[in-house]
């Protein structure tokens, strides 16, 4: 096993994602969890995952992808669970753990049989076997591995519930690893693979249509919510069908718009946990039900939380008008 790295396009994105929006819940988990006796702990976990997501990203090795991957499910477990003496966090992060990991172990057999027809664990070395490795008899299986793998870990249907429930984590936890980072390594697995694995009919009903069904369904479950992290955890599951159905329909323009609306939601969804987190922290509560007129209480979380709504609505002139934009002409164009 080659503990070898590579730097694209692709990868570099998902870095400054991951360092980008990282730096900023530090700066935020240095006030939110201030009277924290163990916030040294929270820094060494939240560290763990990040030098993790980054192995994944950047890693050219599959097996040393795969020792990644697992690494975010463990470092999750342990942030999902920072209020371990709550029984609630410890099933959410058992829950989470079980889930993610068993995902884990069905990739690793994806990667495998690839290298049963390639004879390469080595990434970029893959792709010279893509006419061999489509046209298998394993391919099937291949596929479904790496398909279960992502959506697992991207929160897809029928995988979809561990999500809300590790909203149990604090709330930096949440917009960092659920809405930013964690539940994108599905989405950049499968953009990874798609020129080895995609542009078959298979890869286009198992992906694509697996998240447009997540997409309504998280979008509806969404509406009936009234606690503010699980209602941005649901619709966070809405956007994350939608990316995934725009890797499934796989042409340049789709991959070009999923690009957009990943940044995009990075940022804006980010910005809304943190705002949640910010109420949650001022008032005690998440509940919609009870909390009304904060604005002139926390004027700067009110602003933050109209821009980064007003970008989640697809309003000009912000990001994810831009984003929207794309999605939609894309999907149109594919149907078309």
């Amino acid at each position: 096993i080659d503990l070898s790295f590579k730097l694209d396009s692709l990868s570099l994105i998902f870095s400054l994602i991951i360092t980008g929006i990282g730096f900023f819940v530090y700066l935020y988990a240095s006030e939110y969890l201030k009277n924290e006796e163990k916030l040294s702990k929270f820094y060494i976990y939240i560290q763990i995952f990040m030098s993790s997501m980054l192995g994944i990203v950047l890693s050219d090795n599959a097996i040393a992808m795969f020792v990644f991957w697992e690494l975010t499910s463990i470092s999750s477990f342990l942030l999902i669970g920072y209020h371990h003496e709550q029984e609630k966090s410890r099933y959410a992060a058992l829950q989470a753990l079980l889930v993610t990991a068993g995902g884990g172990l069905s990739l690793l057999a994806g990667f495998i049989l690839i290298n049963t027809i390639s004879g390469t664990f080595e990434i970029s070395e893959m792709l010279i076997f893509k006419n061999q490795i489509i046209t298998s008899n394993l391919y099937p299986e291949i596929l479904i591995l790496f398909a279960i793998g992502a959506f697992t870990k991207s929160a897809q249907f029928p995988f979809h519930f561990w999500l809300p429930n590790a909203m149990e984590a604090p709330t930096p936890v949440s917009a960092y690893l659920h809405s930013a980072t964690m539940v994108k390594a599905g989405i950049f697995l499968l953009v990874k693979f798609l020129p080895l694995l995609g542009a078959t009919q298979l890869w286009y009903y198992i992906i694509g249509i697996g998240g447009a069904l997540t997409m309504v369904i998280g979008a509806s479950i969404a509406l009936k919510q009234s606690d503010l992290k699980k209602l941005l955890a649901y619709s966070t599951v809405s956007v994350l069908g939608a990316l995934t159905m725009m890797i499934g329909i796989g042409t340049k323009e789709s991959i070009a718009a999923m690009y957009a609306y990943l940044i995009a939601h990075s940022l804006y969804k980010g910005a809304l946990f943190l705002c949640a987190g910010i109420i949650d922290h001022g008032t005690g509560t998440r509940d919609i039900d009870k909390i009304s007129g904060l604005r002139q209480y926390m004027p700067i979380a009110f602003s933050a939380s109209i821009l980064a709504a007003l970008s989640g609505m697809g309003i000009i002139p912000l990001l994810g008008f831009l984003a929207k934009e794309l999605f939609y002409t894309s999907v149109i164009n594919d149907t078309s």
